[in-house]
């Protein structure tokens, strides 16, 4: 019996991840570009695909008609990429995981992440906030082939990769703390921070790491034009595996996630050129997405990204309580930069050059924020003060400008905050996040752009209070998800935005709107959107019991029966707190 005819031949790169078609018949070649639009008119001789379940799936399918020459081994990696529905069913078996420590578990849905990963070679992991994604990268890097890797993380949180690792793990781990290259002792993991990563681009190139992780993906959300985006391209480029992880991958518009998915594979973007993207999926030039369920659902049947809720993996949910609370608005502040927020407006519309009237426009942007930050400080503050006084509780208070934060340390220096923004060292951080969750202090101060990656934080607190916003809505979810995880005590998270009726507030909680359904729609497509849980009661009885304790009779509706005449002395913000 003569052996079937065959009109080319494929193999598999197992270096770059990619199918290489070769020898095929002219007349097939007609077929072969009709079918995979990514082959340009003009070649002939060679052809190149991804290693993705959704290419080939389409190779499988074509070769049913066209069959090409391929070797056994080839073939089973193939069809491998076919069964990656039946991992990501509910009925599937993960196997078993060497190099864990004694009474650690992959749990089954990190597992299916981890073989989904090692069969496409490129995969963005959205898993909410809390689900252990941290142990689901640390499972891949214990796979054959994975030796030596590299971990790119924020700098804040180097010591708490190394630490994770080597509890859930038997890999060797090294922090590299140098933003030039040097010789690296041995080791398996390399955690590298964002900081320090355009100083190795060379030893990058040299194809040293086979496997790459990037925590807090977001942190290339600008792109690859950037020194440190120019390095980990060359990272991602190099090693054959690729995770990236983020349950916020999108801070802003929909345009994001193109920029994200080109460190999964740089040299074929799955989601197409940036001109092809924006033609296709945005509306306008803005970056908006103008269908982001469609763009969250191709990216899963792409399997170029998993994200599951905590309702997916059957933990508790709807535990953030959101409530949303106006506070006074010093307008004397504001006054005290009338002139020069006048003059910034002004050259914001001016005719001048466009340089300068962007320019203008985010000075302005920066000082209204900050203005609006300080115009509140104290009413937020003394809030704080109501939530810390009227319970035992302990309180996450988020801003962003040192104006803000200096009024709230001068504010409630009689409890004892600590701060982890990002004036502190990373040794420093770690020692108030240590007092913080002992107890030797019930107030941390944090940095809306410190709370990313955050672990250990719900051990003592269940109270977050935004006292300056964020333009990404994203942000307050990544902060809210410090909290609200496994560990945390309390069956409702208590999340409160604070905000005034002036300044930048009023735009900015209009925009997060906006790109809040940018990102739901992309990263959760399946989600009907739905109105935040809220129970407003809950601080209104610790207003309540506030009161009380001072002496001020309220009745059994939460009126005030009787307000004495205010303290000629007392507790710095207490008289801001009766007026709030």
């Amino acid at each position: 019996m003569s052996a079937p005819r065959t009109y080319g031949r494929l193999g598999l790169d197992r270096d770059k991840a990619a199918w290489i078609a070769e020898g095929v018949e002219p007349h097939v070649v007609i077929k072969l570009k009709k079918n995979f639009g990514h082959i340009p008119e003009a070649q002939g001789d060679r052809f190149r695909f991804r290693h993705t379940p959704h290419v080939c799936t389409d190779l499988d399918w074509f070769m049913n008609r066209y069959p090409l020459a391929i070797s056994p081994a080839d073939l089973r990696a193939l069809r491998g990429q076919v069964e990656l529905e039946r991992i990501l069913s509910p009925d599937w078996t993960p196997p078993a995981y060497l190099g864990l420590r004694e009474g650690e578990v992959v749990r089954p849905y990190q597992a299916q992440a981890v073989e989904t990963c090692v069969r496409t070679g490129r995969l963005l992991l959205g898993d909410d906030v809390g689900l252990g994604k941290t142990y689901t990268a640390i499972a891949l890097m214990l796979q054959p082939g994975m030796l030596p890797a590299a971990v790119v993380v924020e700098p804040h949180l180097a010591k708490q990769w190394k630490t994770k690792i080597e509890a859930f793990s038997t890999l060797r781990v090294h922090i590299v703390e140098k933003a030039s290259a040097y010789s690296l002792p041995k080791a398996d993991v390399y955690i590298f921070k964002y900081s320090n990563v355009r100083g190795w681009t060379t030893v990058f190139g040299t194809g040293l790491f086979k496997c790459v992780v990037y925590d807090e993906i977001q942190n290339l959300r600008t792109g690859t034009g950037s020194s440190k985006g120019q390095a980990c391209t060359e990272l991602s480029r190099q090693a054959a595996t690729v995770m990236a992880m983020s349950a916020t991958p999108i801070f802003g518009m929909g345009i994001e996630m193109h920029a994200v998915t080109a460190f999964l594979a740089p040299d074929d973007h799955p989601l197409g050129s940036k001109d092809d993207f924006q033609r296709e999926w945005c509306t306008g030039n803005e970056g908006r997405v103008k269908d982001p369920r469609a763009l969250g659902t191709h990216l899963r049947e792409r399997h170029l990204m998993i994200r599951r809720t905590k309702g997916d993996v059957g933990q508790q949910m709807d535990r953030i309580n959101t409530v949303v609370e106006e506070v006074p608005y010093d307008l004397a502040e504001e006054k005290a930069f009338e002139d020069l927020t006048r003059t910034l407006a002004i050259r914001t519309l001016s005719a001048g050059a466009a340089f300068e009237r962007g320019r203008a426009a985010r000075e302005l942007d920066l000082l209204m924020r900050q203005v609006t930050g300080v115009a509140k400080a104290a009413s937020v503050a003394a809030y704080v003060r109501m939530l810390l006084e009227a319970s035992d509780r302990s309180v996450l208070l988020v801003g962003w400008h040192r104006s803000v934060y200096d009024i709230w340390l001068k504010e409630l220096a009689d409890h004892n905050p600590v701060m982890y923004t990002g004036s502190e060292s990373p040794t420093q951080k770690q020692s108030a996040k240590e007092d913080f969750v002992a107890g030797r202090s019930r107030l941390m101060i944090m940095s809306l752009g410190s709370g990313s990656g955050v672990d250990g934080l719900q051990e003592a607190c269940s109270t977050l209070v935004i006292g300056e916003f964020a333009w990404s809505s994203e942000v307050h979810k990544q902060l809210a998800g410090r909290l609200d995880r496994e560990g945390q005590r309390e069956d409702t998270v208590d999340m409160i935005y604070l905000h005034a009726d002036g300044g930048s507030d009023p735009p900015m909680i209009e925009l997060l709107g906006i790109k809040a359904d940018q990102s739901r729609g992309i990263v959760d497509p399946s989600l009907d959107v739905s109105q935040a849980r809220s129970e407003a009661h809950r601080i209104r009885d610790l207003a309540r019991e506030y009161l009380r304790k001072r002496g001020i009779k309220v009745d059994e509706a939460g009126e005030i029966a009787e307000l004495p005449p205010p303290p000629v002395t007392g507790a710095p913000g207490e008289e801001a707190a009766l007026a709030a």
